[in-house]
């Protein structure tokens, strides 16, 4: 019975987090009902493979696997070229899949390179606590927007019949934690959905489900056609890759932490078998037409609240996953899951984030370069994120990305500048080496 709410509490999280991102891009992109149903049907197949892949075989930690955030914003970029007649539909969404083509085989050629080790050595814990820092901060303002209700049911204001039951759930899951009885405390991700979910019945603020079609019915690959190469998507994937290694990395980083303060035994993680694996997940997003995933890190923070750290409940809920992209009915219903509800629910979760990022930190000395570091790093992350989308329209598609992604621009330049003046102690230490030499 343990095992079986365990698996269940699981499936709920990767529920919660999954449906944002397909549901997004299908509204973009102009997709029907039944198409962003069987878009749906198939990220739910790529969520559980990919999970089920890492865990097995891959880095073997029970992290959740997640349409990537980076994917999302090519997807967007693409969209907007659609909506304003630069690129056809159709052509659109072949390229696309070209792109995840070329991030697989990117992935696996750094793996089969066993160039792996040398990337890990850039995730410093000052650039790993960063990270985290700018992922609660990205993450703040759609968790807040989706917990008062804007953008839903087609509401652009704050709706209190919204708003009220969704704030009742985020308090039920920042109580049940702290619960002295194990079964609260343990499966309070759980409770606290089906509470939310009853409250949202009860006053009539549902969506209506999607249409669900046949009662079995199999994802459908290449559903967009046959992947269409381009030189935008080409070096739009090289790129995005590169960044994309920056969050398996943290990701895994930041679980390892968790699982070594629950005092858990870990086998050292096999790095390029890890990112071959990653290789052949993005791989099957081209193919399912799908968005590729990644490992999330604020699976850390759902495990520190439900204190499940074992894999095998995680392995379960991902077999679940596999197996209910086969019946678009279960789709349908799964995807009914109230947008404010899931957002309250999986709230502490990633709250939790913070915390560990400043765990982070104490392994840092807080001199003044990484303090400086660390304050330019946030304000031109955290800087980004209001920036308007439409103030980038003009730039070319891997700035425009960029410019948007506040969390990895601010990343990628922590990692730069702690690199850099990393190289540059190194070449004072040896001129001053020299130096004494002669003396």
């Amino acid at each position: 019975m343990k095992l079986f709410f365990s698996s269940f509490q699981w499936v709920i999280f990767i529920l919660a987090g999954s449906l944002v991102a397909p549901l997004a891009v299908g509204h973009a992109f102009g997709f029907a009902p039944e198409e962003i149903s069987s878009f749906m049907q198939r990220t739910f197949l790529l969520i559980g493979v990919s999970g089920m892949l890492q865990t097995l075989f891959g880095h073997k930690l029970p992290i959740m696997e997640n349409p990537a955030g980076l994917w999302w914003g090519v997807f967007s970029v693409y969209a907007g070229l659609v909506a304003s007649g630069t690129l056809g539909l159709d052509a659109g969404l072949m390229q696309l899949e070209m792109g995840m083509f070329l991030a697989g085989v990117i992935f696996a050629v750094i793996a089969l390179l066993r160039c792996t080790e040398a990337i890990t050595k850039l995730f410093t814990p000052l650039v790993v606590g960063t990270y985290l820092l700018l992922l609660v901060a990205q993450l703040s303002g759609s968790f807040m927007k989706g917990m008062l209700g804007i953008g839903y049911l087609s509401s652009e204001s704050i709706n209190l019949r919204v708003a009220v039951p969704a704030l009742i759930t985020l308090v039920i899951s920042m109580l049940l934690p702290r619960s002295s009885r194990p079964f609260l405390r343990n499966y309070s991700v759980l409770i606290s959905l089906c509470i939310g979910w009853l409250l949202f019945l009860a006053l009539g603020v549902t969506e209506p489900p999607a249409s669900s079609g046949p009662w079995f019915a199999a994802p459908q690959p290449f559903a967009w056609g046959m992947p269409e190469f381009d030189v935008g998507i080409g070096v739009t994937a090289v790129f995005i890759s590169l960044l994309l290694i920056t969050n398996m990395m943290t990701s895994i980083r930041v679980m390892e932490g968790v699982m070594k303060d629950a005092g858990k035994r870990q086998q050292p993680i096999a790095y390029n078998r890890t990112m071959l694996i990653m290789g052949a997940n993005t791989t099957l997003g081209g193919i399912f037409s799908a968005m590729g995933c990644v490992p999330i890190s604020g699976t850390a923070g759902f495990v520190m609240a439900t204190r499940i750290y074992q894999r095998l409940p995680f392995i379960i809920a991902s077999g679940f996953m596999i197996a209910i992209s086969f019946f678009p009915a279960l789709t349908a219903f799964f995807s009914s899951i109230p947008m404010p509800v899931g957002y309250a629910t999986i709230f502490i979760p990633f709250a939790s984030m913070i915390g560990i990022g400043l765990q982070e930190f104490r392994a840092v000395p807080m001199n003044d370069r990484n303090r400086f570091i660390l304050g330019v790093s946030l304000m031109i992350g955290i800087g980004c994120m209001f920036i308007p989308a439409s103030a980038v329209g003009e730039l070319p598609g891997l700035l425009k990305t960029l410019a948007n992604n506040g969390i990895i621009l601010g990343m990628v330049l922590c990692i730069v500048m702690e690199q850099g003046s990393l190289f540059l102690d190194k070449r004072k230490g040896k001129s001053t080496d020299k130096a004494s030499k002669t003396v």
